[in-house]
């Protein structure tokens, strides 16, 4: 609450999950009824976001996106946190040549941006929302790997953990009693983070046709349809790209405001 940013970033996070959560009953309109008004209708008046060129209400459209958007985020962020997590304390703990085996496959994806290895996964797999956000998901691991793996080799460094070795601590109690707890702050912050790095990379799959199909209600694939309309009816385009704009802009400041909050340096 002392971090303005964080107080912000929570508030849209909050604002968007209420959207998604509650869509039925916010959205005047089922987001795929065409002739629910006029084509083009601008915005104002009965429509408040205008309509678009099947005469559907764009209003509708992005309140049911939230659900799409928050969705794929949240997946998204859970496979790359699970296995990127998993993989990087497992190589840390274990050290020698599994270390150099787990490390050395994930600095070879690092050389590949997650773009491209997404595209590659949905290449293979099929365009659909569901490949997209497992590829997005597959395409985060390294860096939640790489990220985990330092953040456990710092704490395998200290002497609170050397004293667990030399007391007899099994391996168990060592990884989930020692490791995992101290490594989870940086883990929570960097996934938060991550959601609108998943977000825009869900989006720009399915701006290229890679990820959701019609007639889901997701905002990359709305920017996609507006782009032919985009002098007759700017709106279809600019409310779309707003929405993933102010949802990344949230996840961010709310990271930041965790970070603030979870470091004992910064809250000092």
């Amino acid at each position: 609450m002392r971090s303005p940013s964080g107080v912000i970033g929570l508030v849209i996070v909050v604002a968007l999950v209420l959207c998604a959560g509650f869509a039925d009953y916010l959205a005047p309109y089922s987001p795929s009824k065409m002739g629910a008004g006029g084509r083009f209708v601008p915005p104002g008046g009965k429509y408040l976001l205008g309509t678009d060129e099947f005469g559907r209400d764009v209003l509708s459209r992005i309140i049911y996106g939230a659900r799409v958007t928050l969705l794929v985020g949240a997946v998204a962020v859970g496979i790359s946190l699970v296995a990127g997590t998993l993989i990087g304390m497992f190589a840390a703990f274990r050290r020698g040549w599994v270390e150099a085996l787990l490390m050395r496959s994930t600095d070879v994806l690092f050389s590949f941006t997650e773009t491209l290895i997404a595209l590659s996964f949905v290449a293979v797999l099929g365009p659909s929302l569901q490949n997209a956000v497992i590829a997005v998901g597959v395409a985060g691991i390294p860096f939640y790997a790489r990220t985990c793996y330092s953040a456990a080799l710092v704490e395998r460094s200290k002497p609170y953990f050397e004293a667990s070795i030399a007391a007899g601590a099994g391996s168990a109690r060592l990884v989930f009693l020692h490791l995992l707890p101290n490594v989870l702050t940086t883990m929570i912050v960097i996934a938060t983070l991550g959601v609108s790095t998943a977000i825009l990379a869900a989006a720009g799959l399915s701006f290229l046709g890679l990820g959701a199909q019609p007639p889901t209600s997701e905002w990359g694939y709305m920017l996609a349809g507006s782009r032919d309309y985009i002098n007759r009816a700017p709106w279809l385009m600019t409310i779309p790209g707003v929405a993933i704009a102010v949802s990344v802009l949230g996840f961010n400041l709310l990271g930041d405001g965790l970070r603030a909050s979870l470091d004992p340096v910064q809250r000092r």
